[in-house]
């Protein structure tokens, strides 16, 4: 490898570990402002009733999820459908530290059929624009840029790895 390419690789990991703090922080707004939608059904329901105020689409998959032929249809759709309508998609690779920066557990306790809390799907995650205000927000203007630059390099479905903390 030369230094020019080393050079380059690092610049690539740096600006990776960018997006991905933009996105923790595009997240954690998000959420405090509740314009989150959580589930590959409710994120459907969302843009088939509402797809002008998704901003972006995370879709999140581990090792074992890219053998589950199921969700692969899913993921299919969803960015198809993104796609046509202009709403920017970031696949997140590690979908624990992604229920972690949502903080995701289950406020009730076991079910009422005293079974276990089915634990968020988080294959799926949508934000919204609130309609109160529209963002004008650095990180998810950070994101934004990422995902068109990534288009324009012919890498319609961005891969990113959030930061471990």
């Amino acid at each position: 490898m030369t230094l020019e390419e080393f050079s380059a690789a690092e610049q690539k990991t740096e600006r990776m570990d960018t997006v991905g703090d933009a996105l923790e922080e595009v997240l954690s707004k998000a959420r405090s402002q509740r314009t989150i939608t959580v589930g590959v059904y409710e994120a459907a329901k969302l843009l088939n009733v509402d797809p002008d105020n998704v901003v972006l689409c995370l879709l999140a998959a581990d090792e074992d999820d890219d053998r589950d032929v199921a969700l692969q249809i899913h993921f299919t759709l969803i960015q198809a459908f993104c796609c046509e309508n202009d709403i920017n998609i970031l696949r997140v690779s590690n979908p624990g530290r992604l229920a972690e920066l949502l903080l995701l557990e289950t406020d009730a306790g076991p079910a009422e059929s005293g079974g276990a809390a089915q634990p968020p799907d988080l294959h799926c995650v949508l934000v919204t624009n609130p309609h109160s205000s529209q963002w004008k927000d650095p990180a998810l203007s950070q994101l934004i840029c990422f995902c068109r630059e990534s288009r324009y390099m012919d890498q319609w479905v961005p891969v990113i790895n959030l930061p471990e903390r």
